[in-house]
């Protein structure tokens, strides 16, 4: 080799070179130079005969400046750029990797087509953006201080069964399970009924964590003339629960936001999968009695974390008898000329007030309690009452117009479930 020769080396090279020079004039050994460079004795015996056959060249890795062996021909490379610039030019880089196996019979991966489409200029389809960053929400210091609600649809009672949909709430602060029941669906009733659970068994929380499901936020854009005047819009059913219970709804913007409770669930796909296929347990009944009887206490037991902080956040709750109308659905309506309420199909039949006056033309609210009971109420006086009746899942929508005395079109966003027929 002449010493007009440049060899492009790597760190790890030079301090290979510097290493066997050290050997070859007898001031380090080889075997502590095999240590210092991670290799075996046996290499680095092969390195130094390298050395002394080729100089610093014997150093560098046989294969630089060689072509890969699997590298693409020429020809190919060519002809798969061509296809994708005539033929198909708005597919991304997998989907043109499955076309050229399925159309163009070339098996080449889905890298292979990034790297040389990259090469050509040609840009992604979709260009990947940054990760997210995302930091650890601290706990909350005391109990009831914040609650996680949410829903899981899923398989929970094997491939062969229709899914359904776990609900569960949690403590922040302790990742205690506080209750969770089987439905079919994830639904408003679910969600208060979760709330009627919590209240009577422990009390009022200060907060509750959410997403922003369409039962729990609204998420349509339309504004009636009374929202904007009274500048935000009016809450789902469990939005004024949770209002007139004195308790603040928190949104989650992400999923990661909710992590706690998406582990939860994680865990209880994982355990209780497991031990409801262990007791043979396929429906929604026998599911919601193995919740409450074993498998929530049995949670706790394991996972349940104390505070940070012994003294709790829970507030008294109302009565029982005060607590059922508040968690509850609510319908303004207007009283029919008969004295009747006509929601969901049902007829109400309004009694005669004080001095047997009539009903007739009053604005009054009437709210379906959880058992699916109504009760009716005129300025905050319960003035009619019914046996339990199918309950309809609210639906938010701007389909009631009218036109006043002066044929201004008014639309008034209304739940479609309150509707008459």
């Amino acid at each position: 080799m002449e010493t007009t020769d440049i060899l492009a080396m790597s760190q790890g090279e030079r301090q290979r070179f510097h290493l066997v020079q050290l050997v070859n004039k007898g001031e380090l050994s080889l075997v502590r130079a095999a240590v210092t460079m991670q290799i075996s004795y046996r290499h680095a015996k092969r390195l130094m005969a390298r050395f002394r056959r080729n100089g610093a060249a014997g150093l560098i890795h046989g294969n630089r400046g060689r072509p890969p062996a699997n590298r693409l021909p020429s020809a190919l490379r060519e002809k798969i750029l061509a296809l994708s610039a005539e033929h198909y030019g708005r597919f991304n880089d997998t989907h043109f990797a499955e076309q050229l196996a399925a159309c163009e019979q070339i098996t080449v991966s889905r890298e292979t087509v990034r790297k040389l489409r990259r090469a050509a200029g040609i840009a992604p389809k979709r260009p990947r953006r940054a990760k997210r960053h995302f930091k650890r929400r601290t706990r909350k210091p005391q109990e009831a201080l914040m609650l996680i609600w949410d829903g899981s649809p899923h398989p929970w009672f094997g491939q062969d069964q229709n899914p359904c949909c776990l609900m569960v709430a949690i403590d922040d602060a302790t990742s205690k399970l506080l209750t969770g029941f089987f439905l079919p669906t994830e639904c408003s009733w679910g969600y208060l009924k979760l709330l009627e659970t919590i209240v009577t068994t422990y009390g009022l929380p200060v907060s509750i964590y959410q997403d922003q499901h369409s039962c729990l936020k609204r998420n349509d854009t339309h504004w009636s003339l009374e929202e904007e005047l009274a500048g935000h819009q009016d809450p789902t059913q469990v939005g004024a629960v949770l209002a007139e219970l004195g308790i603040q709804p928190l949104f989650a913007l992400t999923p990661q936001a909710k992590g706690r409770i998406e582990r939860l669930f994680g865990v209880l796909q994982d355990r209780l999968l497991a031990e409801l296929d262990l007791n043979g347990i396929r429906s929604l009944e026998p599911a919601n009695a193995f919740l409450q009887n074993y498998f929530i206490a049995d949670y706790n037991r394991r996972f349940a974390r104390p505070a940070a902080e012994t003294s709790s956040a829970w507030r008294k709750a109302p009565a029982a008898s005060q607590l059922q109308p508040i968690i509850s659905f609510r319908y303004p309506a207007v009283v029919a000329n008969d004295n009747c309420l006509r929601l969901h199909g049902e007829i109400i039949d309004i009694p005669p007030g004080p001095a047997g006056r009539s009903y007739a033309k009053a604005r009054v609210e009437a709210r379906q309690l959880l058992d699916g009971s109504y009760q009716v109420f005129y300025q905050g006086r319960l003035i009619a009452k019914t046996d339990p009746k199918p309950i309809r899942e609210p639906i938010y929508t701007k389909a009631r117009r009218k036109y006043t005395t002066r044929t201004q079109l008014v639309e008034k966003t209304v739940y479609l479930a309150s509707l008459p027929n």
